[in-house]
């Protein structure tokens, strides 16, 4: 036999970058279809498709629990921000490396907490990864000479290159750079998922006792499963900080990691495209509730700005898992099985009676 052979459930490499390819290139087109709001909400979308990515490979494949994705993400937002600063030059280079800085530090701080993951797990491990977004204000204003406390970083102003000034505006520029860095992180994801990797983590997740009778490292898979996904957090913080110029605090709540959270079981656990479909959800639903609470009087407004979307959120997440348990790509999935023909199959052939033994009698005999 020629050839690596394919492991069960494991996706072709070629096939994935191709994938890949074809809907970075339909993403990219379609940013010169929309209006500078649109292309705004779509790189919004893919910083955040970076950390919902990432947090649904950890949860659907290893079982583990993250409520401090956010942390991750302003961790990531942070070394972007403080990388650019500190770089003497700019342009696509200095871009490049302060992104690196920021994935790095993200995988440093995702190492710690998975060493704390090999050994924890439930509620232990969701208390822990909390506890690290509600200390998030307390170390800003701790090294407030580096990190500006409340204020947070910002990072200079640099728009289109001048090559493309003419053609493509700031927010458009901003969609195609936020879309190719997703696209680099979700592919990254998907090839580790779907790999030897991936068979591992999902056999920690359904027996870990069994996986480790099997030889597997249980304890090591799942920190570097732990640092796989805070990376992409990371990436994703990077991402929003380029979009914004600024990363602070105050954008990295307790309420925004449960945003995470919920986006990843609406869309559906372990699914990149319920990564996605969550994405849109995060970003669509509440510019959807603001222009809804935008024709209300003032006082109703202000009430309701904000609370209205975490009840909305709450109602959806309910129907959701009451309608669809495996979420929004589950549910698509079971349609597209539904409206499959089934092929004809010929009933099965009745089997031959069975034949009848004459015994011969004594007087025949």
């Amino acid at each position: 036999m020629t050839g690596r052979q394919r492991l069960p459930g494991q996706r072709p490499l070629a096939r994935t970058l191709v994938l890949a390819a074809g809907w970075t290139v339909v993403a990219l087109g379609g940013t010169f279809a929309l209006d500078p709001f649109r292309n705004y909400q779509l790189a919004l979308v893919a910083a955040y498709l970076c950390a919902t990515a990432g947090l649904t490979v950890l949860v659907g494949a290893t079982g583990q629990l993250s409520l401090g994705h956010a942390a991750l993400m302003a961790v990531g937002g942070y070394g972007f921000a403080l990388t650019t600063n500190a770089l003497p030059f700019g342009g696509l280079a200095a871009f490049v490396l302060a992104l690196l800085a920021g994935a790095l530090a993200a995988a440093v701080v995702g190492l710690l907490l998975g060493l704390a993951a090999a050994r924890l797990s439930g509620p232990y491990l969701a208390g822990l990864t909390l506890a690290v977004v509600v200390a998030l204000p307390a170390v800003a204003s701790t090294w407030s000479t580096v990190l500006h406390g409340d204020q947070g970083v910002q990072i200079p102003f640099e728009g289109v290159p001048d090559a493309l000034r003419r053609v493509v505006a700031l927010e458009q520029w901003q969609a195609m750079v936020a879309v190719v860095v997703t696209a680099a992180v979700v592919t990254g994801l998907t090839l580790l998922r779907g790999g030897r990797f991936g068979l591992k983590m999902l056999a920690v997740r359904d027996d870990e006792v069994a996986a480790r009778l099997s030889g597997i490292p249980a304890g090591r898979v799942k920190v570097l499963a732990f640092t796989a996904s805070s990376v992409a957090a990371g990436v994703g913080g990077a991402v929003l900080c380029f979009v914004a110029q600024a990363v602070s605090p105050g954008a990295y709540t307790v309420g925004f990691s449960l945003l995470l959270v919920v986006a990843v079981v609406i869309g559906g656990l372990g699914s990149i495209l319920g990564a996605a479909l969550g994405s849109v959800v995060v970003v669509l639903l509440p510019w959807l509730i603001g222009r809804l609470t935008a024709s209300l009087p003032a006082d109703a407004a202000q009430r309701l700005d904000g609370n209205l979307a975490v009840l909305v959120f709450g109602l959806l997440l309910i129907t959701v898992m009451a309608v669809a348990p495996h979420g929004l790509h589950g549910a698509i999935d079971a349609a597209r099985r539904r409206r499959r023909p089934t092929p004809d199959v010929p009933p099965p052939a009745a089997e031959p009676a069975p034949r009848k033994v004459l015994v011969p009698t004594e007087e025949q005999r």
